[in-house]
């Protein structure tokens, strides 16, 4: 490789270092995630009244008697300790951006180019995932996944026997291991499939062909695998941990009403922004990949299936297809310096490095003064937003007119546990699968705030006294027509009711 000039190193360092600042600012987000609240006030609890956990859900009074497993028990209990220290929320927005950031470059890491061409291709892929960044626990294992992807393409270097380690923490910050599991299952299975073939002759296949995943020894990632399973099982709740992913998994009810299980959809701007993600990927591939790499397809298929059957699952695929991406990124670079020539295409990359900078200095300083007021005055921050914090405050004012058994919507339990931790909320982010007997709580919410008419005997069946109800709303239209229920309060947010 010849050497660089000190003017060519100057603008790779440049163009690296704008690279950087514009994944921080992606990456840091206000506190606004609707589950972040509930995360919040199980990482503070566990911090002052330490372990076990709680054997039954000590939040809602509703499902009061539910067992309750929390899957990211550690990773509450370092938001928690983060929030009581003197960082407070700050340091929890520090935290994620720091999180979504390896994961990104981490991914990006896996494919051997220029770290121009890796950190680029991690700049346009987070900007796509942009919807779904923030204060969210998953991005714990999206950074797993990113550092798995890691050991997964060097087959032949010491670190592999970090898997199982990698699981055993994995399994304590988030039940989302379960994806890297299905990522060595696609691995394995691939390579299964494509030596099967090879040796029937009705494929060819030759690891020499294909770096990384093709390169490992069947047995030995099976035996990985397989130990790295068995190490999920160490934690608080043992096996209950995989029963309640698999019972969530399995439930086609919240499967079917939640949004983010949903397949993609042109209707959002999350989906729009990922079908272009998609079709840039497939164009470059159309122009610069020419490689004969069957097992790093079927993975790619894979996955890409997973975030176009839900999508949750986008941000996955986005890790899964980074090395890819950094790879045309770079075969990009080469080309446009082919045909430019190489002082036009530094000139070129310097004029779009000072676009993209007057763009942070245009947009960057506004969004990182939002997030650093959701961290430091979150109170006043709230304001800006569909959050009740107004109602909140009007609340802890007039308690006398409440009731003890409130109604909330289920974007605003994880909220209300954050700023009333006093109380104990209708439902929560954590409760779409929770079924006892004929408590079905998701489904009643569903009936009750979804339905034509809605059914408020759910609001008799769980003995409710008071009701924080978003505004104009049919549950809000129906309540104001009942006699027994009386506006107390409202704003331009939610209307507040009680029952006399």
């Amino acid at each position: 490789m010849p050497n660089r000039s000190a003017g060519e190193v100057g603008h790779a360092v440049a163009l690296n270092a704008l690279l950087l600042l514009f994944l921080v600012n992606f990456t840091l987000q206000p506190l606004t995630e609707p589950d972040f609240g509930w995360h919040l006030r199980t990482g503070l609890d566990l911090l002052h009244n330490g372990l076990p956990l709680p054997a039954l859900d000590p939040y809602s009074h509703t499902m009061p008697d539910w067992p309750w497993v929390e899957h990211a028990w550690l990773t509450d209990a370092i938001i928690g300790a983060l929030y009581a220290s003197w960082m407070g929320g700050l340091g929890v927005i520090v935290l994620f951006g720091a999180v979504a950031t390896g994961a990104w470059l981490i991914a990006a890491g896996a494919a051997s180019v220029p770290r121009s061409a890796r950190w680029l291709a991690a700049t346009l892929s987070i900007w796509v995932a942009l919807p779904y960044l923030g204060a969210r626990t998953q991005l714990v294992s999206w950074l797993g996944l990113a550092v798995l992807l890691r050991l997964l393409s060097n087959p032949a270097g010491a670190s592999q026997r970090w898997i199982p380690l990698l699981f055993l923490v994995w399994a304590n910050l988030h039940g989302g291991f379960v994806m890297g599991l299905v990522l060595m299952s696609v691995v394995a299975c691939a390579l299964w499939v494509m030596r099967w073939l090879h040796a029937k002759r009705a494929f060819r296949f030759s690891p020499a062909d294909e770096s990384g995943f093709a390169q490992w020894d069947l047995r030995r990632l099976v035996l990985l695998t397989a130990a790295s399973a068995l190490m999920t099982l160490v934690n608080p709740y043992g096996w209950r941990l995989h029963g309640e992913i698999i019972d969530s998994l399995a439930n086609q009810f919240m499967v079917d009403e939640l949004q983010e299980w949903q397949p993609l959809s042109l209707a959002t701007t999350a989906g729009r922004g990922y079908v272009l993600y998609l079709a840039a990927l497939s164009a470059a591939m159309g122009c610069w990949y020419r490689r004969y790499e069957p097992v790093r397809w079927i993975i790619w298929i894979a996955f890409l299936w997973f975030s176009l059957r839900h999508m949750r699952n986008v941000p996955v695929f986005l890790v899964i297809s980074l090395p890819l991406a950094a790879e045309l990124t770079a075969a990009a670079f080469d080309w446009l310096n082919r045909g430019l020539g190489a002082a036009a295409m530094r000139h070129a990359m310097l004029a779009g490095a000072i676009l993209a900078a007057l763009l942070l200095i245009w947009e960057g300083p506004d969004h990182l003064h939002h997030v650093v007021q959701s961290g430091t005055d979150p109170a006043r921050y709230f304001r800006t937003t569909s959050y009740p914090i107004e109602a909140v405050e009007w609340i802890r004012t007039h308690s006398a007119q409440t009731g003890a058994r409130i109604y909330n919507d289920y974007g605003y339990g994880g909220f209300l546990l954050w700023w009333m931790p006093e109380h104990k909320i209708f439902i929560d982010g954590r409760m779409p699968a929770w079924r006892i007997g004929n408590r079905r709580i998701f489904q009643d919410y569903v009936a009750l705030t979804r339905g034509e008419p809605v059914d408020l005997s759910v609001l008799e069946k769980y003995a409710v006294d008071w009701a924080l109800v978003r505004r104009e709303t049919p549950l809000d239209r129906a309540l104001y027509r009942e006699t027994k229920w009386v506006r107390v309060y409202e704003d331009e947010k939610v209307s507040l009711y009680v029952m006399p």
